[in-house]
């Protein structure tokens, strides 16, 4: 029995250390900066690699250091697997720790986690037999997207994306009829005097999404009067089009730091109930702060507005009080007038 919460204790302890770093866990924040600081060396490393002059000179360097980080990431990715049963979101699941650990394996982040991984092993055991396996290698520029559960930002993009993914999906339909238009317009004007670039339907998408994107390589232009026309109404449209979906990922990603700093302040205004803040709740708006991706200089100003909240709220009580002998006031006027004007 001692051994089996042995075993629990040390699997929890795994998932805190792999896990963004709570107030005061100095050991898990060594973990984090060590798998960030190691993220960004293997990144800068293939970056590197794939300058002729350089890997040439030090591709053992590039290769032994491709070894040493992809057996870091590889004992991260199954202590991951073996601990994320410990996840608050798991440990009261009524699913076996099998089923747990196979529909994590299925997430965003373990999936980036396999496949920063995964091209190594590949390669070395030639698993495509004679086939150019080059191609194997850029997909470990994936690795950065491990970065994405140390930032609070992406996770706030990642919450406006699920939230409003009816919102996008509407957008990028007027978008996509717009295109069609554009591409069919286009066509029936300038068909004729440019077979070449504009022989179908289809071929005219090119001009319709360079220019609806704004991008407007000016490799294929309208040359027909119509055809210029058509083009301006088709720009002026498609500024306002693209700038749609901005407008509305925009506003989303507002909303949720309003939401964030408003569940900061709830915290902040039931810690103040009592008019003191004591270590444990400065701990716990330190660690929520993090967790939130707040500035500090916005989590300073909440607490500074609560503390001025309780300074109001007691001096109002101090007003209310009697200057000689300390009573309510508005308890002794109900209570006995006569001294109340002896009083004053």
């Amino acid at each position: 029995m001692e051994h089996a919460l042995a075993k629990v204790s040390s699997r929890q302890r795994t998932h805190e250390l792999l896990e963004i770093a709570s107030a005061g866990d100095k050991v898990s924040r060594v973990v984090d900066v060590g798998l960030i600081v190691l993220i960004l060396l293997s990144v800068i490393s293939i970056v590197l690699e794939s300058v002729q002059v350089i890997n040439d000179s030090y591709h053992v360097y590039f290769y032994w250091f491709e070894v040493i980080s992809v057996s870091i990431f590889t004992v991260e990715y199954i202590l991951r697997i073996w601990s994320c049963v410990e996840s608050s979101k798991n440990i009261k699941s009524t699913c076996s720790n099998y089923i747990i650990r196979v529909r994590y394996s299925f997430s965003f982040s373990a999936v980036i986690d396999l496949l920063a991984i995964l091209p190594f092993y590949l390669m070395m055991f030639g698993l495509f037999g004679n086939a150019d396996m080059r191609f194997l290698r850029s997909f470990r520029l994936l690795r950065i997207f491990k970065l994405t559960r140390y930032s609070a930002a992406f996770d706030v993009l990642n919450i406006v994306f699920k939230e409003n993914i009816r919102a996008f999906g509407a957008a990028f339909f007027v978008l996509l009829v717009v295109m069609l238009l554009a591409a069919s317009g286009m066509y029936y004007f300038e068909h004729e005097a440019q077979p070449k670039h504009f022989s179908s339907i289809f071929a005219s998408m090119w001009w319709a999404s360079t220019t609806l994107t704004t991008v407007g390589y000016g490799d294929v232009t309208p040359i027909t009067g119509a055809g210029k026309v058509f083009g301006v109404l088709i720009t002026v449209v498609g500024v306002g089009m693209v700038a749609l979906p901005t407008a509305i990922l925009a506003s989303a990603f507002s909303e949720q730091l309003r939401l964030r700093a408003n569940k900061y302040e709830n915290l902040a205004d039931r810690a103040y109930e009592d008019g003191i803040l004591t270590l444990d709740e400065k701990e716990e708006l330190e660690s929520l702060r993090e967790e939130l991706g707040l500035a500090k200089g916005v989590a300073e100003q909440i607490l500074a507005n609560e503390e001025e909240k309780i300074m109001l709220a007691k001096d109002n009580q101090d007003d209310n009080k009697c200057p000689h002998c300390g009573n309510d006031l508005i308890a002794t006027n109900q209570a006995n007038p006569i001294a109340l004007i002896k009083a004053i």
